[in-house]
């Protein structure tokens, strides 16, 4: 594709060389470049793209876009290469990828969902009732790629860079997909992965403390007004009413606004709720006429959930019956999930690593067990360490055991990590015990489980790795237990 056609709609282009130039590659990746392509300058967290271009030039750029601001004097040297100056190369990355992907976008009904829990279960709910009903169906989240039914790829984060994105929704819409549901994450709006993507349909869930660091937030009200924008580039959006943020959402957001909830009133409501160790089920008015809905994923969480994609499947059609066959038969990875092993005891793997995430598994799992909750969960490195102690806190509080334990330490000192936790857990009178060794952790509490027990190894949940160090080592728990299990039997 030209340069030209490329840049279009970036504002306060300075450019040195050659526009009209072909271009059959865009990245961000020095390491990735192939000959013909545009490097796109990144000024990172930790690592920045501007220290690469030499490394990108080498490898056959033939354009370089810059952050303005970056002295380029240097790069003058290279007479035959096109410089590119933007005032924001991650928002020009944005309108690039979109450029030379042909806007994809355009193309496809976008669903986007954001919040600080709730958004795996909610995308997966949404794409299994739209597959149900017969519809070509993408799904972009913290688990996978979902292309039409197929896993097309694993995820790394929850949305993807710009880039990677428009790669992905072009790929879809030559796939004839119609509806692609994407989890939209709070820094991917405020870092501007998703600008220019105009959402038909937006969802909220909930907000809580996450997420909270330098990297990410610094405080809860730029952590908030990060969502916000996504109600800022949708036609319409269903809006969690029983949460304080989502009340906000409702007062502050320029799209048209539904709402759903258990407690206070709103468009869509669930009533006369029945939560089992298996299922939960409720009734809730669906084309005028109240219907039993039952989900096969357990806790008050997963009604929520369920409502919120209800609003979305209807809003395309949905009939009744799909709804209800989709939601009966629902399962997600990671999220509430129960691990088959030998010695039939009830072990459930759950992504919960927040404080209100692990608060609302715990209390789920307490609510029905006849045993004891036994939890085993730790907290990953170079994050908000504010919520280390309020973990330890609500763990001591709800469950009947805790084994403190490593998540993906980073960059962090893991044992430092579990101190900062314990100091919260010793403010109860829980019993627990610190092993920092996450194998170990579990093998002792599978040890001394009992059937009537529940295990709660919270964190990780579809996560088939530990990082550490910036590398990632094989850690696929549903792999680990059984394992463990297979070893004890020996």
């Amino acid at each position: 594709m030209n340069l030209k056609n490329i840049l279009n709609g970036i504002t306060g282009i300075k450019a040195k060389g050659r526009a009209d130039i072909d271009i059959n590659q865009i990245t961000t990746d020095s390491r990735a470049v192939k000959e013909g392509a545009l490097f796109i300058a990144i000024k990172g967290f930790e690592t920045d793209g501007h220290n690469y271009i030499e490394k990108a030039i080498e490898n056959g750029a033939e354009a370089i876009m810059i952050q303005e601001g970056y002295d380029y004097k240097k790069l003058l040297q290279y007479e035959n290469i096109t410089l590119v100056m933007v005032p924001d190369t991650r928002l020009a990355e944005a309108i690039c990828a979109a450029n030379f992907y042909e806007h994809p976008e355009e193309k496809l009904k976008m669903v986007g969902v954001t919040g600080t829990k709730g958004k795996t279960t909610t995308t997966f709910m949404i794409k299994e009732i739209l597959e149900k009903q017969g519809s070509k169906v993408g799904l972009i989240g913290t688990v996978a790629t979902y292309i039409n039914g197929k896993k097309y790829e694993d995820s790394d984060r929850t949305t993807p860079d710009s880039i990677h994105l428009f790669e992905i929704l072009r790929k879809m819409v030559d796939a004839e997909t119609e509806i692609a549901v994407m989890e939209v994450s709070s820094q991917s709006l405020k870092l501007n992965r998703v600008y220019g993507i105009h959402f038909n349909v937006g969802v909220f869930t909930n907000l809580s403390e996450d997420h909270i660091s330098l990297k990410e937030h610094p405080d809860m009200e730029d952590y908030f007004e990060s969502k916000l924008k996504l109600f800022d580039m949708c036609d319409i959006a269903y809006v969690n009413a029983d949460d304080l943020y989502g009340q906000r959402v409702i007062r502050e957001a320029k799209c048209e606004i539904k709402t759903y909830g258990i407690d206070n009133e709103a468009n869509n409501i669930a009533k006369d709720i029945t939560i089992t160790n298996s299922y939960a089920d409720f009734k809730e008015k669906l084309y005028g006429k109240n219907e039993r809905i039952k989900v096969g994923i357990p806790g008050r969480f997963s009604i929520y959930n369920a409502l919120a994609a209800i609003c979305v499947a209807v809003k395309f059609n949905a009939t009744v019956d799909n709804i209800k066959e989709a939601l009966t038969d629902i399962k997600v990875p990671g999220r509430s999930e129960l691990i088959p092993n030998k010695k039939g005891l009830t072990i459930m793997i759950d992504y919960a690593h927040s404080p209100k995430s692990l608060e609302s598994i715990l209390q789920a799992v307490a609510a029905y067990t006849r045993g004891r909750v036994i939890s085993v969960f730790g907290c990953g490195g170079d994050r908000d360490s504010a919520k280390r102690p309020m973990m330890g806190e609500i763990s001591g509080r709800v469950a009947d055991y805790t084994i403190i334990t490593s998540d993906n330490p980073r960059t962090e000192n893991p044992e430092e990590i579990v101190k900062e936790i314990e100091l919260g857990i010793k403010n109860t009178k829980g019993k627990y015990e610190c092993i920092v060794d996450r194998t170990e952790a579990i093998k002792k509490a599978i040890a001394m489980a009992n059937k009537d027990d529940i295990i709660v190894l919270a964190g990780k949940g579809h996560e088939p790795y530990q990082e550490i160090n910036h590398k990632k080592y094989p850690f696929d728990e549903r792999i680990i237990v059984n394992e463990i299990i297979d070893g004890m039997e020996k």
